[in-house]
């Protein structure tokens, strides 16, 4: 799991049947600083997320099981949405 942030939506009206009725988002990964690391991918939202929310990112099997789609060809899903984040240093 890591920490991303949600920055839009997919709007997809032709897609694979067993993505019907999930909300897709923009995520990018980001780092301790809140800076963004990698390029941004597309999450299936199980959790509500807005644009500017700050989520738990869940990938490959964990993210088909999170999403109670096992047979699904989802790779990233949003598990949380994030309220604070403490690091020390």
């Amino acid at each position: 799991m890591f920490l991303a942030k949600v920055r839009g939506t997919v709007v997809s009206t032709s897609k694979d049947e067993r993505l019907v009725g999930f909300k897709l988002m923009v995520v990018q990964r980001i780092g301790v600083d809140d800076e963004f690391i990698g390029m941004p991918e597309v999450a299936v939202d199980t959790v509500g997320a807005g644009i500017g929310a700050t989520v738990i990112i869940t990938k490959g099997s964990s993210a088909r099981f999170a999403a109670s789609r096992s047979d699904s060809p989802i790779d990233s899903t949003i598990v949380g949405i994030v309220d604070t984040v403490e690091i020390g240093r």
